[in-house]
């Protein structure tokens, strides 16, 4: 792929990475009321996520092919950084589908299970926007030192 696209498209995710973090939040501020309606926040918070993280996924190839070994070789550090924020990455987007999944099931369950599911969501969502949060700042670090 040309290197013009690569530099787009790594944008575009660093982007929507800092936005997914911050849509994030949303969900989990709404779900510390039991009483309010949460679905169109859990379902635009866990699709934001889950399309930057799809959008690094693919990015990852040509990271793999033309910047990985130059970074490592020259700040190992940096490098390490990227390869934890990865697996955060990844975790952002569990907890982001298992609040999700949570949430969605829990208009079907009785009364305990249905409180414990909106608090297994509120708890999710919470985790996964730190995560991101996270992940957001060691991508800046790393798109900062180096990027396409």
């Amino acid at each position: 792929m040309q290197l013009d696209a690569l530099r787009l498209i790594e944008h575009v995710h660093g982007h929507l990475g800092w936005l997914s973090s911050a849509i994030l939040l949303h969900p989990a501020i709404v779900l510390r009321s039991r009483r309010r309606n949460a679905g169109l926040a859990v379902g635009l918070a866990t699709g934001f996520v889950t399309v930057a993280a799809s959008m690094g996924a693919w990015l990852y190839v040509a990271y793999r092919e033309r910047l990985k070994q130059g970074i490592f070789q020259h700040a190992p550090s940096i490098g390490l950084l990227f390869e934890r924020k990865e697996h955060l990455a990844f975790g952002a987007v569990v907890l982001a589908w298992a609040g999700a999944a949570a949430y969605f099931a829990a208009p079907r369950a009785s009364g305990a299970i249905r409180e414990r599911l909106r608090t297994i969501a509120f708890r999710a969502f919470a985790a996964a926007a730190a995560l991101s949060i996270l992940v957001s700042v060691l991508g800046t670090i790393v798109a900062v030192y180096r990027g396409f």
